[in-house]
């Protein structure tokens, strides 16, 4: 290697500070020791990534080739689904695995002959499997199980009772995160949008943002709970009831960015300022929220290490070695833009 490309490699110290790990752990994760534990590893390949840090050890392949794996996916077009792909693609570059993108919608895969394909899988040499698809249960999960093939599912609407890892984020103190600064701001009148009432994901956020009006002494109105789809199109729904209401919502905490999307779009449509007459917040933290108007404030969940996470727990399964946990699960984060502010004669 010349001095420049050593000159251009981070140092191990400065890798470790920004992941907040000692530098024997960073030396762990690079020379692909296993005594670490998986967010460990998440945070440390972040911040290598992040710091541009090229290994001079290539990544160890098997004699008979590198790994394979299969990553299924629901609507790869979709910046969620892009997000996880990303961080797991990267990943797999990293250390040497090849994987196999299906695309795929909720029906094709719940009618899919999934003892086939499992077949199929361990007839081409495949070890792994990784859902990115949000309804998955045990008898999906079975055939694979029978074939020694692992199963990883990111973020599942609920999470089957055996046979696999799920990988998912702290749904519950997000939402409490983000109706917290709802009411740090004075808002009192907080709505929620929810999705699906059978996604575990909507669920949490929910309790979370019950939690937190729990917490500061604020009633809980069942008016200003309503669930259905995730998305815009019932976002706007839902707004329309929200401020046909005759005590409507200053605020409203959407369960993903998409149906907040849908919040924004509908209150401009009825002539509302935002964020003055109605305060938003979103989850997910997509790229879109930089392209709404106002700006979405957002619980951002970590969604390129939640795609690494998936892959890192695949192949730990694949290699016989026994996980921490059967759900991993990563911190969320708040970020706070131009959709929220005071409510109406509070300043």
């Amino acid at each position: 290697m010349s001095s420049d490309a050593k000159a251009r490699r981070p140092v191990l110290a400065t890798v470790a500070a920004l992941a907040r790990v000692s530098v024997p752990t960073v030396s762990k994760v690079i020379n692909g020791r296993e005594d670490v534990a998986d967010e460990t590893r998440i945070r440390v390949q972040a911040a290598l990534d992040e710091l541009g840090y090229v290994s001079p050890f290539k990544p160890r392949v098997p004699a008979e080739g590198p790994i394979m794996v299969d990553f299924v996916v629901n609507g790869v077009a979709s910046q969620y689904s892009h997000a996880l792909m990303t961080g797991l693609l990267d990943y797999a570059n990293f250390a040497g695995v090849e994987v196999v993108v299906t695309n795929t919608s909720e029906a094709d895969l719940r009618s899919a002959n999934h003892e086939a394909w499992a077949r199929r899988m361990s007839e081409s040499g495949r070890k792994g499997l990784i859902l990115a698809t949000p309804n998955v249960d045990a008898s999906l999960v079975k055939p694979y199980g029978r074939l020694n093939i692992p199963v990883v599912v990111i973020d599942p609407w609920s999470a089957p009772q055996v046979g696999c890892i799920t990988v998912g984020a702290t749904n519950w103190s997000g939402g409490k995160a983000a109706v917290e600064h709802l009411i740090g701001l004075g808002h009192t009148k907080i709505a929620f949008i929810g999705g699906d009432p059978a996604s575990e994901s909507s669920n949490s956020r929910l309790h979370g943002y019950l939690a937190a009006l729990r917490n500061h002494g604020i009633e809980a109105r069942p008016e200003y709970v309503l669930e259905g789809e995730f998305g815009s199109t019932f976002g706007a729904e839902a707004t329309r009831r929200l401020l046909a209401l005759k005590n409507p919502p200053t605020a409203v905490f959407a369960v993903c960015d998409y149906t907040a999307v849908g919040v924004l779009q509908e209150g401009r449509r009825q002539g509302l300022r935002l964020p003055e007459d109605l305060s938003v917040v979103g989850f997910d933290g997509l790229p879109v929220v930089e392209q709404t108007l106002p700006r979405l404030t957002s619980v951002a969940q970590p969604l390129h290490d939640m795609g690494r996470a998936a892959l890192g727990s695949v192949l730990r399964l694949i290699r016989g070695e026994q996980l921490d946990s059967a759900h991993v699960e990563l911190a969320t984060a708040l970020q706070i833009r131009d959709s929220t502010t005071a409510p109406p004669g509070v300043s």
